[in-house]
């Protein structure tokens, strides 16, 4: 292949940013997974547990897997939801708020790196390819007459 697909570009692309992002996790004893989860729980009033995996676009199994560890180091706790007495939600005690603090101080350092290097109407430019690129995929565009007939 001379090209490089679509595909290749954004799977190399992610994969150096994860890699860039345990990187940094592994400095402060944590992963990407666990920086990611943190940001997605609401650090006042908590999170359902039920809401998350959606949210993080994460299978239950991962996301049980990444909840059990957390709340073993004291990251997260679990209490009974009061509007629904079946559900649970997702607290960040307080060492999940320090550790969510440094999570999120690394997502906008490489934001605003990202930001000084790439002129504004090309980041415009990508996020609309991007969205489009989640809405086929999403929307199980891909393989069906459907994409043909669409204008982007």
């Amino acid at each position: 292949m001379k090209e490089k697909t679509i595909d290749y570009v954004l799977r190399t692309t992610w994969l150096a940013v994860q890699k860039m992002y345990n990187e940094e996790a592994s400095k402060f004893e944590s992963t990407m997974a666990t920086g990611f989860t943190l940001l997605s729980i609401d650090p006042e009033k908590g999170t359902p547990s039920t809401s998350l995996g959606p949210k993080m676009g994460m299978e239950a199994t991962s996301l049980s897997r990444i909840l059990k560890t957390m709340e073993t180091r004291g990251l997260i706790e679990r209490k009974p939801n009061p509007e629904d007495g079946r559900g649970v939600l997702i607290y960040l005690t307080e060492f999940g708020k320090e550790k969510r603090g440094y999570s999120r101080d690394r997502v906008l350092k490489f934001n605003e790196a990202i930001r000084k290097n790439i002129p504004l109407d090309k980041l415009n430019t990508f996020y609309e390819v991007a969205d489009t690129i989640n809405d086929l995929v999403t929307n199980k565009k891909i393989y069906t007459n459907e994409v043909n007939n669409t204008n982007y």
